[in-house]
């Protein structure tokens, strides 16, 4: 098969490569172990898998909150309801973009190794950067803090739960869930798959109770429903950004590409079965909301789910609490087990150390990526106005997923005659191309001082990649092997025996 070709343009010479003589040593302490059975990480996800990983990383808090801000920016629930349909839409042209991207690089680390075949390691190590500093561990730490928010409220049905105990509580999660994650991959597909059975079964009780109260003849809140309609683009724009938070996530199983059994078949079969899913449960649960909740009471609240419960469900409205922390508890499970393969992938390439390559010989899992994502996720836990680094999240995160399908339609124009199991139409990746650039524009207008931020923090990269990769620095290579051989010898790790062709 032919192989996709990075940019030669700066090329880099990474101080974080293995020294030589260590690799030497690695290579003498796997003798024991055959071809087969080397030290890599393995195969272990198959299609219920990765449905359940990517249906669970999807449905996380947003759904239970996020209808007030779609709601607000679109003025009407009539078009609420075409926002949520056209969100669902887009996330799934975007799956189907990913999925020729996935199959042609069938590689893990999504995004990364996408951008870094189609625009060179520059361009990947700066969005593995931001991925660093803002995606991943901002995502992360929201998330824990959610779950734990959900969680103590019972305990403090007049008042928010003290900051400490919230903040606490969910530094605990994110350790118990790294654990599980270093410990055994089988354990994190069953915590998902379970967790994502539950958050699906409380959607579908959310839309049991608004369907009997809708065919009950409580079907006023219908009689107009485009009554309030905002036309103006940017508030379109925020309308889209706030729907598609709540789909955010469709991309990650391709970050886990190399432990998908038979991605070419597998990886488009669950892309192609989660998104309809994912659509149609936010659709008919945004019904169920509208149909009950009046948008005053939507727009006054905090929480949708929670007012939707407490409206509907009586002396049961403890279970929306409830089962809105087992979503995030499951969304955090899968978003820490597909985001350490970024970073151990982006190590691997020489963009981060060496040692958070490394693969524990037992478990074959990436421990010191996982330990390394999770002491990332703790500092921002305990940053005070962690929530304010969202508002750079969503420009990002649409600036780079341009970037990416935009490397989709150039491959196609530099390297057509490069193998692609998945071939979309073209006018998939054009349509998704134009309404990321909307979206990205919109912004710029919108909210200038995010953007600028958000801008800032990319290109500081550019620097730390010319100084660590582009002309290393001397000491930072020295510490660099330092970490490598006290990781090695500290979490019995070895680096990654798998060769690509």
């Amino acid at each position: 098969m032919a192989r996709v070709q990075a940019s030669d343009e700066l090329v880099p010479r990474p101080i974080f490569e293995m020294p030589a003589n260590a690799e030497v040593r690695d290579k003498q302490n796997s003798d024991n172990c055959s071809q087969d059975s080397g030290v890599k990480l393995k195969k272990r996800i198959n299609l219920i898998d990765g449905v359940a990983i990517i249906v669970g990383v999807i449905v996380g808090a947003g759904i239970f909150v996020s209808p007030k801000g779609v709601l607000k920016y679109s003025g009407s629930i009539g078009q609420s309801i075409v926002v949520w349909i056209l969100c669902g839409v887009l996330s799934m042209l975007g799956a189907l973009c990913y999925a020729e991207l996935g199959t042609m690089i069938p590689k893990s680390g999504g995004d990364y190794a996408y951008i870094g075949a189609a625009f060179g390691p520059l361009a990947a190590f700066l969005y593995l950067w931001v991925a660093l500093l803002i995606l991943v561990p901002t995502g992360n730490a929201i998330t824990a803090l959610t779950f734990a928010q959900y969680l103590l409220q019972p305990f403090w049905p007049s008042c928010d739960a003290p900051i400490e105990a919230v903040q606490l509580l969910a530094a605990m999660i994110t350790c118990l869930l790294t654990v599980i994650n270093c410990y055994n991959v089988k354990w994190v597909t069953r915590v998902t798959d379970i967790f994502t059975g539950t958050k699906v079964f409380a959607l579908l009780v959310i839309v049991a109770a608004g369907a009997w109260y809708l065919f009950s003849g409580h079907a006023d809140h219908w009689d107009s429903p485009m009554d309030g309609t905002l036309t103006t683009p940017g508030f379109i724009a925020l309308a889209f950004y706030n729907g598609l938070f709540s789909y955010s996530g469709w991309n990650y199983l391709n970050f886990v590409t190399e432990e998908l059994r038979d991605p070419y078949k597998n990886l488009p079969k669950a892309i192609c079965i989660s998104m309809p899913v994912v659509t149609i449960i936010y659709v008919v649960t945004n019904v169920a909301y509208f149909s009950v909740l009046t948008a005053d009471e939507i727009l006054a609240s905090d929480a949708v789910a929670v007012t939707f419960g407490d409206k509907m469900l009586g002396f049961m409205s403890w279970l929306i609490p409830f089962f809105v922390a087992c979503s995030t508890f499951g969304s955090l499970n899968g978003a820490i087990f597909a985001s350490s393969r970024l970073f151990f992938v982006g190590a691997r390439n020489g963009h981060l150390p060496a040692a958070i390559s490394l693969i524990n010989i037992s478990c074959l899992t990436p421990i010191p990526s996982l330990i390394f994502l999770c002491i990332l996720t703790l500092i921002l836990l305990f940053i005070k106005d962690v929530y304010s680094l969202i508002n750079y999240v969503s420009y990002v995160e649409a600036l780079f997923t341009l970037l990416s399908v935009s490397g989709l339609l150039w491959l196609r124009y530099k390297q057509p005659k490069i193998e692609r199991p998945i071939r979309v139409n073209l006018a998939l990746p054009i349509i998704f191309l134009i309404t990321c650039i909307f979206l990205v524009v919109s912004s710029v207008f919108q909210s200038p001082i995010a953007v600028g931020i958000g801008t800032g923090i990319i290109l500081s990269g550019i620097p730390v990649y010319l100084m660590t990769i582009y002309r290393p620095v001397g000491w930072l290579t020295k510490l660099s092997i330092l970490l490598n051989q006290c990781c090695s010898k500290f979490f019995i790790c070895m680096p990654n025996q798998e060769k690509f062709d």
